[in-house]
């Protein structure tokens, strides 16, 4: 027995500590608390420090904006070709019946002209705005032709009419727009002139399309510089088919320094032709010279003019032949736009103001549309007031 107690009291010792272990471990875990996980903190501008000690480089904070998009510049437009556009005249007026057509034929298809007939005719013609001299000129040439050639059928009378009327509208006139310049790398330069309220500043819109449309290379001169938004106007019209406007950095600027800068800028960009917007505001005939002169002065010191052209609304009858003459001696006019000629009944002032200037129709504007300014043709427009 004394040789077993010196191994067996530690054998016990130990078990008794095992038997207290097992007893104490559960308690001292079930009074331990686990704290929560903790969720990391949203990134900011401030990184944190590096092994070293040293702040790491700040990372920019990231942002919840949709990056933007840059929009892309709008289509320019592609004006349609001038050819044929003076035909939609024609069948426009064929369509809707031309009242100083419709009133000829109706008397000359009568069986018998009396001298009230001829009177009839006579008034027609005045009331067209064709003027007293070309309208007795052409019932003196169908009176004589009616009589000498026993003419009785209708039709005959009809095409005898048209004839007489092509002749009196000038069949044989050069009408051709000249825009380009007589030395090579020298623009073509169009002065296009005429009072407030004609569509004068829309006509040189619509003249850069046709142009365009015909391959030339366009700048715009907004040397109207005294209407208020002439010059958003005009480079608004230039802006859709990729035309320059030259234009003053405030309105009441000096129109002769627009319209030198733009032939100027013409001919650095080596474009074929610089049409020339001017101001209709001035009333008196001293003043419009003084200024179409100096505009003329200053423009040939860079290129010839090549083309005056003169906007006149052909409604306007009479008062159109009054601006007609003024301008015709102040500003040496090559060439008339008639605007807003689908009013038919004031046809005949295609007549009227080309014998007062002395200068031929050569552009007309059909409607409101951006492609309605045509090259003018006499035949076309013959046919059209005949409903041919």
């Amino acid at each position: 027995m004394s040789d077993v107690l010196p191994w067996l009291i530690p054998v016990l010792v130990v078990i008794v500590l095992a038997v207290v272990a097992a007893l104490v471990a559960p308690r001292l875990r079930r009074g331990r608390q686990v704290p929560p996980p903790t969720t990391p903190p949203a990134p900011t501008g401030t990184a944190a420090p590096t092994a070293d000690g040293t702040p790491a480089p700040a990372q920019p904070p990231v942002s919840a904006q949709a990056p933007t998009v840059e929009e892309a510049p709008p289509a320019l437009e592609r004006p349609a070709p001038a050819a044929g556009r003076l035909v939609r005249l024609r069948d426009r007026l064929a369509r809707s019946g031309s009242p100083l057509g419709a009133r000829l034929l109706a008397v000359l298809s009568r069986d018998h002209l009396t001298e009230d007939d001829w009177d009839e005719l006579e008034e027609s013609l005045l009331l067209a705005d064709v003027g007293a001299g070309p309208a007795g000129e052409l019932i003196d040439a169908l009176r004589t032709r009616v009589r000498v050639e026993a003419v009785s059928d209708p039709a005959d009378v009809r095409d005898m009419l048209r004839e007489e009327l092509i002749a009196l509208v000038g069949a044989d006139l050069d009408r051709t727009v000249h825009t380009h310049g007589a030395e090579p790398g020298t623009p073509g330069v169009v002065l296009v002139v005429g009072v407030n309220g004609t569509g004068k500043t829309t006509t040189v819109g619509k003249l850069a399309r046709v142009l365009v449309a015909d391959g030339d290379h366009v700048v715009l001169g907004a040397a109207d510089t005294f209407r208020a938004a002439a010059a958003d106007q005009l480079q608004t019209w230039g802006s859709r088919v990729g035309v320059v406007t030259v234009r003053a950095d405030r309105d009441g600027a000096d129109p002769a320094a627009v319209a030198f800068d733009a032939v100027k800028q013409g001919k650095a960009e080596g474009a074929d032709v610089v049409v020339v917007d001017t101001a209709g505001r001035l009333q008196n005939k001293a003043g419009l010279m003084d200024e179409l002169g100096k505009i003329t002065r200053v423009i040939t010191r860079e290129a010839a003019l090549t083309e005056v052209l003169l906007v006149l609304d052909a409604t306007t009858g009479q008062n159109g032949l009054q601006q007609a003459r003024v301008f015709g001696e102040v500003a040496g006019v090559t060439g008339i736009v008639l605007t807003k000629l689908d009013g038919t009944a004031k046809g005949g002032i295609v007549v009227a103001v080309q014998r007062e200037l002395g200068v031929p129709v050569k552009l007309v504007g059909l409607g409101e549309g951006p492609d309605d300014l045509a090259p003018f043709d006499a035949t076309q427009f013959v046919d059209g007031i005949l409903g041919e």
